[in-house]
């Protein structure tokens, strides 16, 4: 039948995805291809836009080649939210584009991020929003600034290359920290300030609608049909939760990736420190979101830095991670006391404290690495627990349901755990690549393979299983989740200290070095 298939691309922050989506959401055929994060400076993430283009283009003609190309009936696009590159007048690449996890901007935030940006753009002042890093732009790079013709968010500039038209879906833009939440524009104080006009940037439309036709020359390079519609994505993150069926009040998507992001439904327009607020991919709708910075990095930093497992030395088909998992579950909730704080990456909802540390409490000499492993997965659940909570409060009704999707959700254990600590059922997505799916709804709703997004989303997600809370477990992690919560209140006081002793520290042992390499060229 022609039409009944679908793309979604997603263009993340080291790969583009391409997938083939049937109408069931079942994956008929996927390429993925890969590209490069610079790091030039602690802190710093960047990338060339241009690989974007490239490893998009290539995913999608690897996707199309297994497939009947003349049953494709649109492509949709999603991305790594707040990464953005500045763009000449002929839309080429005038530096590297800045990613979303790139924090060189604190001053800006310290300067700039008011209450009254938090109310108009959903986001509590922190470097990751764009117009953070395009103040910081205009006071290190006026230069580039000065030659700016375009700012684009990732969608925005694969919407170029594949239709040449300037446009982009405000669901994909509001992470920026332009836009305005109430009016779904883009508000003139924040352009002004960051020295921007309107034209500069893409055309806002709603999720969902045809932003442009794929030109024929690009449809024959990837192997496309002429004039595929290219429909109006919206963030990964909001992606992930119509990926995951999360289209109404009382359940929440939980990704457990390198970090953990859940998102919630509501109807209503909030903003609170709890969460961040953003656009749904359901038009009218919004998204509020907490984010742990680490998740599955946290454990695979313990697995590299502290494990010494090795499980082909013990001719076991397991990872290290299911090792120490195994053992973790032979332990009591709880972890026989050890309780830890996971703010490797600092703190972000509800504290928003770049200072903030992970905290072990509670070693004696009867713990061991299953301990620690142990209490590596309950710490990430009791914060979720936390953000879930905040969150829950401004919604229409309770969230009974969490959706687990990423890396975190094929763990037993872990799932288990985050069921028990947080008293709530957690499903688990039939399908991995949920994010990529979302972009596939989208593109479904808008060409009438589905009569509506909603309609998408029921049609085409399912689970795969899930784990129902125990009562007994639940008491135990209650009277363990008390203490948790006071745990970065008592020590809120110390981060700045011990941040400013380091940075003392640091200064005196490079003046030192200084000295001696001064001395050693002297001799």
């Amino acid at each position: 039948m022609a039409g009944d298939y679908v793309i979604g691309v997603d263009s993340s922050t080291t790969a583009a995805k391409a997938v083939v989506w049937n109408p069931a959401g079942l994956a008929v055929s996927s390429a993925r291809s890969t590209f490069e994060l610079s790091r030039p400076r602690p802190g710093w993430g960047e990338q060339n836009a241009e690989d974007w283009w490239a490893a998009t283009a290539a995913a999608v003609r690897r996707a199309v080649q297994t497939v009947d190309a003349s049953r494709v009936g649109a492509l949709c696009v999603t991305h790594q939210r707040e990464t953005f590159v500045c763009l000449d007048a002929a839309g080429n690449p005038l530096r590297p584009a800045l990613l979303w996890l790139d924090g060189r901007a604190v001053r800006e935030v310290e300067e700039h991020g008011t209450a009254e940006v938090h109310r108009i753009t959903g986001k509590p002042p922190n470097p990751t929003p764009a117009w953070y890093k395009l103040l910081w732009l205009a006071r290190h790079e006026p230069e580039t600034v000065a030659r700016t013709g375009k700012v684009v968010d990732v969608q925005g500039f694969l919407v170029h290359r594949l239709t040449g038209e300037w446009a982009t879906s405000w669901a994909s833009a509001d992470p920026l920290g332009l836009v305005d939440m109430t009016t779904c524009d883009y508000d003139d104080g924040l352009l002004a300030a960051a020295g921007l006009r309107r034209e500069q940037l893409g055309e806002l439309r709603p999720p969902g609608t045809v932003l442009g036709r794929v030109a024929d020359d690009v449809a024959r390079e990837l192997g496309l049909p002429r004039g595929l519609p290219v429909v109006a994505g919206v963030g990964d993150g909001q992606a992930a939760q119509l990926g995951t069926g999360v289209t109404a009040s009382g359940r929440a998507y939980l990704n457990l990736g390198t970090g953990v992001v859940s998102g919630t439904y509501s109807e209503t327009y909030s903003y609170g420190a709890q969460y961040r607020t953003l656009f749904a991919a359901v038009p009218g709708a919004y998204a509020l979101e907490t984010f742990i910075g680490g998740g599955t990095y946290n454990l695979s930093w313990f697995v590299e830095k502290f494990s010494g497992l090795d499980s082909r030395a013990l001719g076991l088909e397991l990872t290290p991670e299911q090792i120490l998992e195994t053992a973790a579950a032979q332990l009591p909730p709880g972890a026989d006391g050890l309780l830890l704080l996971p703010y490797w990456a600092g703190a972000l909802t509800p504290y928003w404290d770049h200072h903030a540390r992970g905290v072990l409490v509670g070693l004696t000499g009867s713990h061991g690495k299953s301990h620690v492993y142990r209490a590596l997965l309950e710490g990430i659940a009791y914060e979720q627990r936390l953000l879930t909570d905040g969150a829950e409060a401004v919604l229409q009704e309770p969230v009974s349901t969490l959706v687990a999707l990423g890396g975190g959700s094929r763990s037993r254990v872990w799932c288990q755990i985050l069921a028990d600590v947080m008293r709530r059922r957690v499903d688990v997505v039939r399908e991995a690549e949920s994010t990529c799916l979302g972009a596939g709804m989208l593109a479904a709703a808008a060409v009438g393979v589905h009569d509506s997004v909603p309609a998408a989303a029921e049609a085409m997600s399912a689970t795969a299983g899930s784990y129902e809370p125990d009562a007994e477990r639940c008491a135990a992690y209650d009277r363990l989740y008390a203490v948790y919560r006071d745990i970065y209140p008592a020590m809120r006081a110390l981060f700045p200290r011990l941040a400013e002793a380091s940075r003392s520290e640091a200064s005196r042992s490079e003046a030192s070095r200084s000295e001696a390499s001064r001395s050693e060229a002297s001799r």
